[in-house]
C-alpha cells in the first residue's frame, strides 16, 4: 500500500479497512463421484486453479515412469534458451528404452529435442537434456526435486529425466503429479508442445527429417484432447497425463497404474465437464467498491478488477466465496485512471484462492486553490 494519497485530519497515514462480505462459509468436502476406473491412484484438476475435483488413493506413492519427463521438459523449458544447441553425450546415446535414436554427438536444438522429449518420449532426449541443463544427471536430479519442493510436491522423489526403474527413487504421487501438470500447462511454451500430434524437426547429417508422431491418444480419442504424456514400465504399470479443454477450460487428469488408461482418462475427464461450472468470482472492468476522494473534482471512485476471476465448483457452492478488501477509507486527488488503489482477497470455503488487484475506473483532478477554499467555507 505504499504510496497511496490518503487524506486524514490529523496526519498522513494509509488507512486500511478490511470489508469481509456477509456470505455464508460452507465447508464442504470435495465430491465423491460414482466414476469406476481401474487405476490404482487417480487425480483430475482445474488447471487455471488447481483445485481438485476428484481423486483416488492420491497421496499414495508410486512409481510414475515416463511421467517423469514433465518436470524435465518444465524446466527446460525454464531454466535454458530453446534456441541452444544440445549436444548427445556418451550417456544419452544408446540409452535403453524409448528412444528418438539420437546419434553420438548428434546437434539438435534445445526446442526440437523437446518434441523428441515429449511426443516419442524418448530417454536419449531426457538424459541429453538433463545434461546440458545441469552439467549432470545427479545435478539434473537436485534441480527436479527443489523445483518439486517449490510446488508443494512433498510426496515426490526425483533421480533421474527419463522415469526408468533405476533403483528406489522417481517416485511421486497423483495428487503431486496434478500439481505439476497443472503448473506446465500454464506454460504456452510446454502447451504447444504437448499438444502436437506429429512434428517434423532437422535431422542433422540427413537430407531428410525427423517426423516425431504423438504416442498420446488422447488427442485423437477425447473431443477437445490437447495433451499430455504417455508412461509404462514393468514397477509403474501404465501412467498417463492427459488434458482436455471445452470453451476455454481445461481439465488435466493423472492415472497411476492403469490398465485400462484411456478409458479410465476420459471417465474423469467427462465427470470434471458435467459436474463442475465455472463460476464468475470477480468480473472484469465492473465497479466493485467505491472510494472517497478529497479535493477532487468528483467526489468518489470506483474500483475495479481487470483480470476476470473464474473457479469451479459444484451447484450448491456459489454462496463459499469470502471477499476481503484491503483499500484506503479516502484518496486524495488527483488520481489517476487505472491506478492501482488496494486489493482484494478470496477465499474459498476458508482456504485463499486469489488475491486481486483493484484499480480506479476514472480520472479524477485535484481541484483548483479557489475551488478548495470555497469548499472549506462551505
Amino acid at each position: 500500500m505504499n504510496g497511496y494519497k490518503l487524506y486524514t485530519p490529523c496526519k498522513k497515514v494509509i488507512s486500511i479497512i478490511i470489508i469481509t462480505c456477509l456470505l455464508t462459509i460452507s465447508f464442504k468436502p470435495m465430491v465423491v463421484a460414482a466414476v469406476s476406473i481401474s487405476a490404482e491412484t487417480a487425480v483430475l484438476v482445474d488447471v487455471e486453479t488447481g483445485r481438485v475435483l476428484y481423486s483416488k488413493n492420491a497421496d499414495k506413492q508410486m512409481k510414475i515412469a515416463s511421467l517423469t519427463k514433465i518436470m524435465t521438459a518444465i524446466l527446460a523449458i525454464e531454466n535454458a534458451d530453446l534456441d541452444d544447441k544440445v549436444k548427445t553425450s556418451k550417456n544419452a546415446f544408446g540409452v535403453e528404452g524409448s528412444s528418438i535414436y539420437l546419434k553420438l554427438n548428434e546437434k539438435m536444438k534445445l526446442h526440437d529435442m523437446l518434441y523428441g522429449l515429449m511426443l516419442r518420449s524418448g530417454n536419449d532426449a531426457a538424459t541429453a537434456i538433463a545434461e546440458h541443463v545441469s552439467g549432470s544427471m545427479d545435478e539434473f536430479a537436485e534441480l527436479m526435486n527443489k523445483k518439486a519442493l517449490e510446488l508443494g510436491m512433498n510426496g515426490t522423489m526425483f533421480s533421474n529425466s527419463h522415469g526408468l526403474d533405476w533403483g528406489e527413487g522417481n517416485y511421486s504421487t497423483a495428487n503431486d503429479m496434478g500439481k505439476l501438470l497443472a503448473y506446465s500447462l500454464r506454460n504456452p511454451v510446454f502447451k504447444e508442445i504437448v499438444s502436437t500430434k506429429v512434428k517434423k524437426v532437422p535431422w542433422e547429417g540427413e537430407s531428410y527429417d525427423r517426423v516425431f508422431y504423438n504416442k498420446n491418444k488422447m488427442l485423437s480419442l477425447y473431443p477437445g484432447g490437447d495433451g499430455v504424456k504417455t508412461g509404462y514400465t514393468k514397477r509403474a504399470g501404465r501412467c498417463l497425463a492427459s488434458s482436455a479443454s471445452k470453451d476455454d477450460w481445461q481439465l488435466a487428469t493423472i492415472v497411476l497404474n492403469a490398465p485400462d488408461w484411456w478409458r479410465d482418462s476420459a471417465r474423469l475427464l467427462d465427470y470434471g465437464f458435467e459436474t463442475y461450472h465455472r463460476h464468475h468470482v470477480v468480473e472484469i472492468e465492473t465497479p466493485l467498491q467505491e472510494i472517497i476522494v478529497i479535493n477532487g473534482q468528483a467526489d468518489a471512485i470506483n474500483v475495479v478488477a481487470k483480470k476476470r476471476i473464474y473457479y469451479p465448483i459444484i451447484e450448491g457452492e456459489e454462496n463459499d466465496f469470502t471477499y476481503a478488501w484491503e483499500l484506503p477509507t479516502t484518496i486524495k486527488a488527483p488520481v489517476a485512471k487505472d491506478e492501482h488503489i488496494g486489493d482484494v482477497i478470496i477465499d474459498f470455503q476458508g482456504e485463499k484462492i486469489a488475491r486481486i488487484p483493484l484499480y480506479s475506473d476514472t480520472e479524477v483532478k485535484r481541484l483548483g486553490f479557489f475551488e478548495r477554499l470555497r469548499n472549506f467555507f462551505r
